[in-house]
């Protein structure tokens, strides 16, 4: 019985997980915000549940799917022009052959790219 209370009750806590998951854009923000706003008032934390009104106040005055797109590309185009001169950058280290030089600039380069694909993924949620 106490299995499946807890399995109840972790489906209930899990419900704005999901469907914040299925919406995109301004609505997934919006209920992001309003799951974060419920747990926060749930647990007595005034100072966390005042910032989220007010996240929640800007979100709703300002959040356009349009706005939110074009900031969103302009992420990816910042971070395009990271892993490019993160690329430069490796190529000079392998041109002077240093060893240490080309692994640290090739990790950078390997998480700068995660992050440009991370951007990517983000466009159209």
């Amino acid at each position: 019985m106490n299995y499946a209370k807890m399995l109840a009750a972790g489906l209930l806590v899990m419900t704005p997980v999901f469907s914040a998951l299925a919406a995109t854009g301004c609505e997934a923000k919006r209920q992001s915000i309003e799951h974060e706003l419920s747990y926060a008032i749930a647990n007595g934390n005034s100072h966390r549940v005042g910032g989220l009104e007010k996240a929640r106040s800007e979100l709703n005055a300002n959040c356009t799917e349009e706005g939110l797109r074009a900031e969103r590309e302009s992420d990816v185009r910042k971070k395009e022009h990271k892993v490019e001169e993160l690329r430069q950058e490796l190529a000079e280290a392998q041109a002077e052959g240093r060893q240490d030089k080309i692994n640290k600039k090739g990790r950078k380069l390997s998480e700068a790219q995660a992050e440009l694909d991370d951007a990517k993924n983000m466009i159209d949620k």
